[in-house]
């Protein structure tokens, strides 16, 4: 094994673009974190769940920024985005606990932010594109 290490340097996020989520396992852990009633964890392990999730909830952030950037001005949706994004950087800026309440308000935020993910990859509602003069072919017979 090497000792040299290399360096990228990335500053518009491209290889990340690139890179798929790896969601279906964190969708299973804050399902798992959502259903604790009492658990009983050492500070030390909700520590390291909550950074699991604060790294994901960082790489999903930057997921939903990308794509709310790329949404023309008049959709909505990304109006919304940037409101989730800003709580989501709020609340990502606050220390880490070792307790089972803020490995619950970290999978709270993931869930946020895949839902807000989800509704800007959707098509665009038929009522917007209406309004952009763009209509469906039920509408085009004579």
């Amino acid at each position: 094994m090497s000792d040299t290490h290399v360096v990228l340097h990335d500053p518009c996020a491209l290889i990340e673009a690139e890179l798929p989520l790896d969601r279906a396992p964190h969708e299973a852990l804050v399902t798992a974190v959502l259903a604790w009633k009492s658990p009983d964890l050492e500070p030390r392990d909700y520590e390291q769940i909550a950074l699991q999730l604060t790294g994901h909830a960082r790489a999903v952030a930057a997921d939903v920024r990308r794509h709310a950037a790329a949404r023309p001005k008049s959709d909505g949706r990304g109006a919304l985005a940037e409101v989730v994004l800003r709580e989501a950087d709020r609340r990502l800026s606050a220390p880490l606990e070792g307790t089972a309440r803020c490995v619950q308000n970290r999978a709270r935020l993931v869930r946020a932010l895949y839902t807000r993910l989800d509704r800007l990859t959707e098509p665009a509602p038929a009522a917007h594109l209406g309004r952009l003069g763009i209509h469906g072919a039920d509408h085009y017979y004579p």
